[in-house]
């Protein structure tokens, strides 16, 4: 980034930031000034993230999510490095498995929940007692379309994504007036996590969609920058699905 905008005050935690969604995401918030922490799995892959949104203003803490430690010293370092932290993104998420519920290893699918549930909750409880409950904020959960209908072969993420809906619901329930909580809901977007389901077929899946085309991360980035500004302060506990009119060929006739 070649020229950054004025520093908007305010500072945001998003989990899975170094590639992908999230880093469109981060993308999306430091171009309106914010300033960032992203986490993610692999330093090198921080370290370029870092370089190229803006090291004056980005930071990045490497760890695994679903850890405990790595949750605190996340939330410990931005509010070190900004002193506040307005914004929790839950964007980090696993989906190890293809194939029928049926068969599913159970062992995954808890694998599943841990990082795409229960870190989502341990950030947001986190983020809750260093600022947001005397200061307010707010969060955004990115979910899934997975999680609003039936998604064969992906079962265990579907399921842990309807799971992360409900999550946003009792959150936005009990975190007002302060905090607002909301969720988005993609649909296929292209990155790395989602090439399975449209590598080397690009022009056949995206033909199902009315817009004619898949989602790149910049969409999603657009949605969490609306849902986290002040024209989206009276919207909490709701689900944006993000999905190129997907659902619309789900009516009849």
């Amino acid at each position: 980034m070649t020229e950054l905008p004025e520093l908007s005050g305010k500072v945001a935690l998003i989990t899975g930031g170094s590639r992908g969604i999230g880093y469109g995401i981060a993308e999306a918030l430091v171009a309106r000034g914010d300033r960032v922490c992203i986490t993610g799995r692999g330093e090198d892959a921080l370290k370029e993230a870092v370089e190229q949104l803006g090291a004056d203003r980005v930071i990045g803490v490497a760890g695994k999510a679903h850890d405990l430690d790595h949750q605190a010293v996340a939330v410990e370092r931005t509010m070190e490095a900004f002193g506040r932290v307005d914004y929790l993104v839950n964007n980090a998420g696993t989906n190890p498995v293809f194939g029928p519920i049926a068969d599913l290893d159970l062992d995954v699918a808890r694998k599943v929940f841990e990082t795409n549930v229960v870190s989502a909750l341990g950030f947001a409880q986190k983020t809750w007692h260093a600022w947001q409950k005397d200061n307010g904020g707010a969060i955004v959960n990115i979910a899934s379309v997975a999680g609003v209908s039936a998604s064969p072969f992906i079962g265990a993420y579907g399921i842990s994504k309807a799971a992360m809906i409900n999550l946003t619901l009792q959150l936005a329930h009990e975190f007002a007036p302060k905090v607002r909580v909301n969720a988005i809901a993609p649909a296929v977007v292209k990155t790395r996590f989602a090439q399975a389901l449209y590598e080397g077929r690009e022009a056949e899946a995206a033909a199902a969609y009315p817009l004619g085309r898949l989602g790149v991360p910049s969409d999603i980035g657009g949605a969490t920058a609306f849902l986290t500004s002040a024209q989206a302060d009276w919207i909490t506990g709701q689900t944006l699905v993000v999905d190129g009119g997907i659902f619309l060929n789900a009516g009849v006739g």
